[in-house]
């Protein structure tokens, strides 16, 4: 017999070479956040940017009755209509009246949205529901049929406040502090629930073990509040803080309907009312616009400044 021998081939064999996977671009990373917000970004431009662009172009523009009806051509007025109002000692009065009613409203709206939503966590499952309810009920309310019905309940006739107080035929709305006091209610009872429903569902959130050690520790519910609840929640408080304020300073219902349109003699005016009366009452469009834009810049710089008070207070945390 032979032996077969086998021929080894004793070359190295190359190693094959891995298929590695192409890095993404920091170009697609950066545009696929924006490709899913084009559909919103789209309707909110056509809803809010392009409103407000024919607004400020307006303000720019001598546009009363006669423009509008053709008989005369709109005519380039520049910032003229900016320094009508602006010289005009009534915007400053109905600007300082706005701005403290709309910081009344907003504290009194989270004053009272927080503590319910505090009370929320504290009762049992039925009261917490009937709450509920009730706080939804004011929330789906429409504005004009709530501004209606708190007349109704301070009429200096048929009211049933003033008869309970013993005020007999006091007029809510013949006072300037009375009136805003009375729409200050009104905003606040439709306003809480947002607050109350969305604080709420914060503090469900926070980790139970986090309360009930500040508890045994000794701390108060204020304390509780104070230094462990506001600061996890300052995102929440921040959200409901700007929709605060961005409603209430732009309140127009309730003052208009529970004054009739603006108090006697103007007196509890606010800036949405009056660009209302400019442009409309007084047929002076171009001058209600240019308060419309004013009231959109104060907006704008309120809500970045407190942005930006509250981004310091994070980095200081």
């Amino acid at each position: 017999m032979t032996a077969q021998t086998t021929r080894v081939d004793a070359r190295p064999v190359a190693p094959v070479p891995k298929r590695t996977r192409r890095p993404r671009r920091k170009y697609d990373r950066t545009w696929t956040p924006w490709l899913y917000l084009a559909p919103a970004i789209v309707v909110l431009g056509g809803l809010l940017l392009y409103p407000i662009y024919q607004l400020g172009l307006i303000s720019f523009f001598q546009y009363t009755q006669a423009q509008v009806s053709g008989g005369r051509p709109a005519t380039f007025e520049g910032f003229a209509n900016y320094r009508e109002i602006f010289s005009d000692p009534k915007f400053w009065q109905v600007l300082l009246a706005t701005v403290v009613f709309a910081a009344a409203c907003v504290v009194s709206t989270l004053s009272v949205g927080c503590a319910l939503a505090v009370l929320l966590t504290r009762v049992r499952a039925l009261p917490r529901l009937a709450l509920m309810l009730a706080a939804l009920g004011a929330w789906a309310t429409p504005a004009v049929t709530g501004s209606t019905v708190w007349l109704l309940l301070f009429d200096p006739d048929f009211g049933p406040v003033n008869r309970m107080l013993g005020l007999g035929d006091h007029s809510w709305t013949y006072g300037r502090l009375s009136a805003f006091f009375l729409v200050l209610l009104e905003v606040v009872w439709c306003s809480f629930p947002f607050v109350m429903v969305t604080v709420y569902a914060g503090i469900r959130a926070v980790p139970a073990e986090v309360l009930e050690a500040a508890a045994l520790d000794g701390a108060s519910q204020l304390r509780i509040w104070r230094s462990v609840l506001a600061p996890m929640l300052r995102p929440i408080l921040v959200v409901v803080t700007i929709q605060s304020v961005i409603w209430d300073f732009k309140v127009f219902t309730q003052i208009y309907v529970m004054t009739n349109g603006g108090g006697i003699a103007g007196q509890n005016l606010t800036l949405n009312v009056y660009a209302y009366q400019q442009a409309f009452a007084s047929s002076q469009y171009s001058l209600g616009s240019a308060i419309g834009i004013v009231m959109l810049l104060i907006l704008l710089a309120v809500t970045l400044v407190y942005l930006r008070l509250l981004r310091r207070q994070g980095e200081e945390l």
